[in-house]
């Protein structure tokens, strides 16, 4: 709302100052900045009020250290995040992108579901929360959507076209947004096209139209019915990933900070006619204006950790994991990054992946000799590592270490392939 008075204040009144409104990485600074704040105001407001409602965290017994110390801290946490990302988006951010109202209708759809299943945990006393099969169809109906509208809204410039005609001047190669209106002069160029991007190959894009194009050339048309499958996939898994993440103080907060800033620097590249030509990457027209909401995003994260760090003031719960992890999903889909997520999001992956096998290997041998038999001392992996003997913030630490390892390695893949 913010973008909009300053750019009329600009043009009506020419108001000094009001100009650099037009400038994605200024409106992205201060939507981090604006972010951290509405986070650490909200969220000592928010802690005082969920401690004198008596909305505390139920701790089951699993035999882990310290694990007691925890009993009725305050969870529900997560409307922090969800307020601290929204406030300054809907401030500083071009309103009218389809790819900023994609990502507005996942934060909230998701944030609806885990507040609704922390509701029924903490005031109904129900330590099952919403059924696992309510999540998945939320999980599914969002899926349908971003799903249908990637496949119909989904457009890139041709590299060669960038590399033989792109001009922006020197002065506004750090204005995404200047640069993405000049990419508009190449609509002709444009493409509706299935490609995402590949990580570590020369030629470093896949069409989700091969998968059906083999049975007959006019089956392309029905690409839909393997990409929204897909899309669906995706976001199921992440999303949950997030949510098996948030075991320690800390932990899905932090790595997920992490990864938004992964994600930032891939919109920025990708939205970019002067970057995505050098890098020799697909551009992808208005997604520069992501880079708004991933900033808010990373900012409520940090801001989060103010009071989520060891020892936690307060949990993020079901409301904010299940939407970070979704958010992350959907953001990786929008700028064709989604076969990326599990470098990325190589924690969450791995935290996902220790329960299935946990859970596998354990029926299998129940089967098979009578008696269930585990490969982890306790899943999720956090959990492995506690049993060891390993303080949570120990552990929270190294995960971060290797989540900014494999962010390094995400980004480096935009040059070495």
């Amino acid at each position: 709302m913010l973008y909009y008075l300053f750019k009329w204040l600009h043009q009506a009144y020419n108001v000094p100052g009001a100009g650099m409104f037009q400038f994605i990485s200024f409106r992205s600074a201060f939507a981090l900045i604006t972010s951290l704040f509405i986070s650490m105001i909200i969220g000592k407001t928010l802690i005082r009020f969920l401690r004198n409602k008596q909305v505390g965290e139920t701790v089951r017994d699993l035999g882990l250290e310290g694990q007691n110390s925890k009993q009725g801290t305050p969870t529900m946490g997560g409307l922090i995040i969800l307020a601290a990302i929204l406030i300054p988006t809907l401030l500083f951010a071009k309103l009218q992108n389809i790819y900023i109202i994609l990502v507005l209708i996942a934060t909230i759809w998701l944030g609806f579901i885990g507040f609704i299943d922390d509701y029924i945990k903490v005031f109904k006393k129900d330590k099952k929360g919403l059924p696992g099969k309510i999540k998945v169809l939320g999980q599914i109906g969002l899926g349908l959507i971003v799903g249908f509208t990637m496949y119909f809204n989904s457009h890139i410039v041709i590299k060669e076209k960038i590399r033989e005609q792109a001009y922006v001047p020197s002065q506004e190669i750090f204005n995404v947004e200047s640069s993405t209106e000049k990419g508009r002069l190449f609509s002709k160029d444009e493409i509706k096209s299935m490609k995402t991007t590949i990580p570590f190959i020369k030629h470093n894009e896949f069409d989700y139209s091969w998968l059906v194009s083999w049975i007959s050339p006019g089956a392309v048309k029905y690409t839909w019915l393997v990409f929204i499958p897909i899309v669906i996939f995706i976001i199921i898994s992440v999303s949950n990933g997030a949510n098996l993440t948030d075991g320690l103080d800390g932990l899905a907060t932090s790595t997920s900070a992490i990864i938004g800033v992964t994600l930032g620097v891939l919109a920025y590249v990708s939205g970019n006619t002067i970057i995505a030509g050098y890098l020799n990457i697909m551009y992808i027209p208005n997604t520069g204006e992501l880079d708004i909401y991933i900033a808010a995003f990373v900012g409520a994260c940090i801001g989060f950790l103010w009071y989520n760090s060891y020892p936690a003031q307060v949990f993020m719960g079901d409301t904010g994991s299940l939407a970070l992890g979704g958010i992350i999903a959907v953001f990786a889909i929008i700028i064709r990054k989604e076969i990326m997520i599990p470098i990325f999001c190589g924690v969450f992956v791995i935290e996902n992946l220790s329960v299935v096998l946990q859970v596998s290997y354990f029926k299998y041998t129940k089967k098979k000799f009578g008696e269930g038999r585990r490969i982890f001392r306790m899943s999720p992996l956090h959990h492995h590592y506690q049993k060891l003997g390993y303080h949570e913030a120990k552990i929270v630490m190294r995960f971060m270490i290797v989540g900014i390892m494999l962010a390094v390695l995400t980004i480096v893949t935009l040059k070495i392939r």
